[in-house]
């Protein structure tokens, strides 16, 4: 049986590899549930700075960290580790796991936070971490929660599921504190490709706010992006109940509805004509390239997420996207 069988995973070691805001976030998570906790960075700077004065100034400057996060550069201090969460962007994890692995123990329990679909591949997170890291148990946790939420110590609830359910139940125990509280699921692709996608429709939902169409606009795109989401997930392995949740509805909520996103933020910019040179990683402009792809494969009709696609291509303009979607045919909403 797994380290993580029914007695759960307290007293093992962690480690946070990322040391931008969602990991510094994740690392403080994971040192208020009372795990003991380091921080893997690149950059020398974050982690001194993490390590002697409880601070991220270069991703999280306006917050003083309650929790002291023991960070470092060295790999070598993933050999002891009994759970490793990667919060490494989508796009990135195939380049950085070759240098993790072999420090990666036989046994480890691996949790992605990666929320996107490889464009060269369209492969999804867990299939790459099966190639790079074969042989090690998996689990994928996502759900509404920005980065300095999390960090501040404010409420938020997310979803971890993994195929096996001992070891889901357990590392929700693990991670879960008075502020973050962790549902458990065995539902890996739904939980995935909620995350995923949603983020391709948080532009979108960013592109209507910016164009100044207002908030009766904005819901209506939400609203027939979930129903996209739910058919394009459950056409790559998602379960239906599953988007119902934290990391598909949930997840979609939070993302269209506040600048803090990044992907919405980036679809405001959008919306407005404004410079998108410089602005932070969204990772829905990478997603949707592949997304719209793997939906006209599977023959699911998702014109809002192909129209963003196209968008983003520079194939059409805001105005004329949202002239063509407003043109549809008019049928039965269900």
């Amino acid at each position: 049986m797994s380290r993580y069988g029914r007695a759960g995973a307290m007293g093992e070691n962690w480690v946070v590899v990322g040391g931008g805001a969602w990991g510094t976030a994740l690392a403080c998570a994971c040192v208020r549930a009372g795990q003991s906790t380091a921080l893997l960075c690149r950059d020398a700077k974050v982690a001194d700075a993490l390590s002697t004065q409880g601070r991220n100034p270069r991703y999280l400057p306006d917050i003083n960290l309650a929790e002291r996060i023991a960070a470092t550069t060295d790999p070598a201090v993933l050999q002891n580790a009994g759970t490793i969460i990667l919060a490494i962007p989508a796009q990135s994890l195939r380049g950085a796991l070759p240098a993790l692995e072999p420090h990666v123990p036989k046994d480890a329990v691996l949790i992605n936070t990666a929320k996107g679909i490889e464009v060269a591949t369209g492969h999804l997170p867990s299939q790459i971490l099966a190639e790079l890291c074969p042989g090690r148990p998996q689990a994928i946790l996502s759900g509404p929660s920005f980065a300095v939420d999390v960090a501040a110590g404010k409420p938020t609830a997310v979803t971890l599921a993994a195929g096996d359910d001992a070891i889901a139940m357990a590392l929700c125990r693990a991670l879960s504190s008075d502020a973050f509280r962790v549902y458990a699921s065995s539902d890996v692709a739904g939980v995935e490709t909620g995350g995923a996608l949603k983020n391709v429709y948080a532009i979108a939902a960013g592109i209507v706010v910016g164009m100044g169409y207002g908030e009766s606009a904005k819901a209506a795109l939400i609203t027939r992006a979930f129903v996209e989401l739910r058919r394009l997930g459950t056409a790559m392995g998602g379960q239906e109940q599953t988007y119902m949740g934290l990391s598909g509805f949930g997840d979609l909520m939070l993302s269209c509805a506040s600048p803090q996103s990044r992907n919405f933020g980036y679809g405001m910019a959008l919306g407005r004509g404004e410079d998108l040179a410089g602005r932070p990683l969204a990772e829905g402009a990478a997603t949707v390239k592949i997304a719209g792809r793997i939906a006209k494969e599977h023959g699911v009709d998702a014109p809002i997420l192909q129209m963003t696609r196209r968008l983003l291509a520079g194939e059409v303009t805001p105005h004329d996207a949202m002239q063509t979607l407003l043109a549809r045919p008019i049928k039965e909403e269900f």
